[in-house]
């Protein structure tokens, strides 16, 4: 039996990663006695000891801990941003593109997905590779996301103080922390503009990226710019590409962003004509974009069964 150290079990991807792994006959969950949780050398025995440790913690704490390892056969997932862009580390997202499942299957070290980047990877990274979008497309993302994303201070303020917050934008110095990932993973030689935008929900969140004509290489078809996001993901059980303007998902001609909470999934959408494409994706940030994608990548790596203990 696999046994599985979360590093940072406390904080909010920690909590929803253990909800998932704590009710699974087929690991072992080792966790740390509280009084110790801040003692090096008790934590660093208990990584050298496990199969597979998942990072929950800050950038910095995320290097130390790999940094002190100096054994060869603990694996990491790190869902810090810490390794992201690092070469030596596997990007934990199997649908990226061919290989990429396998490539986390047998990694050691694995990165996990940003929300936001998985949001935005799942509508261009298909039409990049395929040359329908140039690498160096000048492209914009818009996005709104559940208040858990910032953490448990955020969630604490908005749980205490922002009764009446409405939806505040925010990284308006265009300098977000995903913006590196998302342009490096999407094989982009320019960086996109990233505006970024808190909403008063828990969780879900909505990535969106305009497409004009002028912009696509090959076609100038919505059709097309359709069929081939929806070929890519023809046996991804996890991305899920809804009709082409797509109204049943619509409530009054408006998309809610928590209608993926509690899965694994990303709703992908494509609306608009010919002139004018808004691609869409939707996931719950805590979900796939967090600690659903942790799972999957553990699974992977301990090579059972990939949705073991996920939903769709």
């Amino acid at each position: 039996m696999n046994s599985i150290f979360i590093d940072g079990q406390a904080g909010t991807t920690g909590l929803q990663i253990h909800e998932r792994l704590s009710v699974r006959a087929d690991i072992e969950l080792i966790e740390i006695d509280p009084a110790e949780r801040k003692n090096p050398d008790a934590k660093q025995s208990i990584i050298d000891q496990a199969d597979v440790v998942v990072l929950c913690l800050p950038d910095d704490a995320a290097r130390k801990a790999v940094r002190n390892t100096k054994n060869t056969h603990t694996r990491f997932i790190d869902a810090s941003t810490a390794h992201r862009v690092n070469p030596d580390w596997t990007y934990g997202m199997p649908e990226l593109m061919p290989g990429q499942r396998d490539a986390i299957a047998s990694a050691r070290l694995v990165s996990n997905p940003g929300c936001y980047p998985t949001g935005f990877l799942a509508t261009v990274k298909p039409l990049i590779s395929a040359g329908v979008l140039a690498d160096d497309a000048l492209i914009s993302i818009s996005a709104i996301s559940g208040y858990s994303g910032g953490g448990r201070q955020l969630i604490e303020k908005y749980e205490s103080e922002g009764a009446n917050w409405p939806a505040r934008p925010y990284s308006l110095a265009l300098k977000h922390k995903h913006v590196p990932e998302m342009a490096q993973y999407a094989g982009l030689s320019t960086i996109p503009l990233f505006t970024p935008t808190v909403g008063h929900f828990y969780k879900g969140m909505l990535v969106s990226v305009p497409i004009h004509r002028d912009q696509l290489v090959k076609t100038n078809s919505i059709e097309n710019v359709h069929q081939l996001i929806s070929d890519q993901y023809a046996t991804e059980p996890c991305i899920n590409v809804m009709p082409l303007n797509d109204d049943a998902e619509l409530q009054d001609g408006f998309l809610n962003p928590e209608a993926a909470n509690g899965t694994n999934r990303v709703d992908v959408f494509v609306y608009g004509h010919n002139d004018q494409m808004m691609l869409i994706a939707r996931l719950d940030n805590l979900g796939k974009g967090a600690a659903g994608a942790a799972v999957q990548n553990l699974n992977l790596m301990l090579q059972v069964t990939e949705l073991e203990g996920l939903s769709l």
